[in-house]
């Protein structure tokens, strides 16, 4: 459906007068002393996450301005046609329903064919997974696949480690550098050892070339009858069934042109997701993400925690000018989520020209960036606090731990709870630091021990004030379980179709991957022969001298 881009809107235009009259001056600090019920006020729950967004900049003004926008890109309308299979990925000519995968048995589109194929991917998992404390069984999954076909798997499964298979070792290559692969094959043994292929078309380059890679140490390393075990030893999730037979591999799994990479966690592409927690975690993994689906599609626009902050994305893109936004997980086994969602945001939403192909006057995608909690701190979070860009923060906090059915001594416990408790301290440290700030003249009323000498007190004073009034979201759950994952992603996915959707975008597509991949084919061959007729100089120049 065609519906109004966001500038084209009154509400737009009634954002930049609230912008330039209240917005570019509003200070947090002020508004939690005028306001004594702002944080129950902007705090939004949804299945699984409860969400405090009040120590960002916006008000009461500024939120009903945003849902007017809303209204007026008719983005309920353009939420139903997402959900009910039309093809909203135009420029492919695609559906757009990864939401399908999660739905239970006859309640979402193609419900029979994506559950005949989790039926039977979880049947092959629990046969792998009973194997592994076998004397030959499976104690090594290795996943070979790259984007979408790695991104995903490689965060959820350290994430929820506490649910792992405790005989079961999972690996991710994905890099086309030999130096991703070379340590992962130093630890393995052939005989104890899975490899997922997760292409596809079963053309992916990088993946083809580690594949092959794969492959030629399992020959070497099984020994005798390695070419009959190959079908025993590698699987694939593809579509491309005669590609993967010629490889060696009969056991495959598939999913649809309606499955975007980047969504496609849910898929068969989650095949060492399911291997590494079971069966019953994999669905419980799905069903988070369902209930997150079903408060997407049904609560209210101002109750709507993935709109609410796809609406709040705009607002600081488009209006006060921030580029960026950092994503701070305070929990370990989420340290992989600030690159999962570099792709699912940014090749989502890193586009420059709108449904029809004119191009933006507005910005779009912010760079997503990050780093688990308390790393974080030692590392970037002194460019948010004093430095010149003001960044936007997301801290997400899991109130319990969970750290596996493994006894632990009582002492080991007391240590671990202690910790969690630093943790949860520091998260909500930074948040309030990055608020609330520090005047000069308070940096001027305290010591500083590690000041030099020779500096003026008010110098000292002035490196050690903190401007404040910068934002945050902070993002909390009970527990860091399937379930809760689940509903984790899934709100993030459809926080990124909301702003895409106001800004006009496709979100479904990524071009922009494509002209390097041809451009790279072009110069393969130029590698090897040396050829540099018609290139640029900079990049003649610079082949010639990487030419072995």
């Amino acid at each position: 459906m065609h519906a109004p881009r966001c500038d084209q809107t009154p509400a737009w235009s009634a954002l930049a007068t609230h912008f330039d009259v209240a917005g570019r001056a509003f200070d947090l600090r002020q508004a939690f002393a005028q306001e004594p019920g702002r944080a129950a006020a902007l705090s939004l729950a949804a299945p699984e996450v409860h969400a405090d967004l009040s120590k960002n900049h916006w008000d009461a003004t500024t939120r009903s301005l945003l849902l007017q926008l809303a209204r007026e890109c008719q983005l309920e309308a353009r939420r139903a046609a997402l959900l009910a299979g039309e093809p909203v990925n135009h420029t492919e000519g695609r559906a757009v329903l990864h939401t399908a995968l999660r739905a239970p048995k006859g309640q979402g589109a193609f419900s029979e064919e994506v559950h005949e194929v989790l039926e039977r991917m979880l049947a092959f998992v629990e046969a792998v997974r009973a194997s592994a404390c076998e004397p030959d069984g499976i104690r090594h999954i290795v996943n070979i696949g790259i984007g979408g076909s790695d991104l995903g798997p490689q965060m959820v499964v350290p994430a929820l480690d506490a649910w792992v298979h405790p005989q079961i070792q999972c690996h991710f290559v994905s890099n086309v550098d030999g130096h991703d692969i070379v340590p992962v094959l130093r630890r393995l043994d052939a005989r104890r050892t899975l490899f997922i292929v997760a292409s596809k078309t079963f053309t992916t380059q990088e993946t083809m070339a580690n594949a092959e890679v794969a492959r030629a140490w399992f020959l070497q390393a099984y020994g005798e009858g390695a070419e009959a075990a190959i079908g025993r030893h590698f699987v694939a999730t593809t579509t491309n069934i005669e590609a993967a037979a010629r490889f060696g591999i009969h056991t495959t799994f598939g999913f649809w042109d309606w499955v975007g990479g980047r969504y496609s966690l849910w898929s068969a592409i989650g095949l060492p997701i399911a291997l590494a927690i079971g069966a019953e975690n994999f669905r419980a993994l799905l069903a988070g993400a369902h209930a997150m689906d079903r408060h997407f599609a049904s609560a209210p626009l101002e109750a709507n925690l993935p709109i609410q902050l796809g609406l709040l994305d705009v607002w600081y893109r488009n209006f006060h000018g921030y580029t960026s936004r950092s994503v701070a997980p305070y929990h370990q086994g989420l340290k992989r989520l600030p690159a999962y969602l570099q792709q699912l945001e940014m090749e989502s939403n890193g586009k420059c020209v709108d449904q029809d192909g004119a191009a933006l006057p507005y910005g779009t995608s912010p760079v997503v960036w990050g780093e688990a909690g308390t790393n974080g701190q030692h590392a970037y979070f002194q460019m948010l606090h004093q430095g010149t860009d003001v960044i936007p923060v997301e801290f997400i906090a899991v109130k319990t731990p969970e750290y596996g059915p493994a006894p632990l001594p009582d002492a080991v416990r007391t240590g671990l709870a202690d910790q969690h408790r630093k943790l949860l301290a520091n998260c909500l440290a930074q948040s309030q630091a990055l608020m609330q700030g520090k005047a000069t003249e308070e940096a001027l009323g305290e010591k500083a021990p590690t000041a030099s000498k020779s500096l003026g007190a008010l110098t000292i004073a002035r490196h050690r004030t903190f401007p404040g009034n910068r934002p945050s979201t902070t993002l909390v759950l009970e527990r860091l379980t399937p379930a809760s994952l689940g509903a984790l992603i899934a709100l993030y996915e459809h926080r990124v179709w909301a702003s895409g959707a106001l800004w006009g975008i496709n979100s479904f597509d990524q071009w922009g991957v494509e002209l390097g991949k041809a451009l790279c084919s072009q110069l393969l061959p130029r590698l090897a022969n040396g050829d540099i007729s018609g290139l640029d100089g900079s990049t003649a120049a610079l082949l010639q001298r990487l030419r072995h």
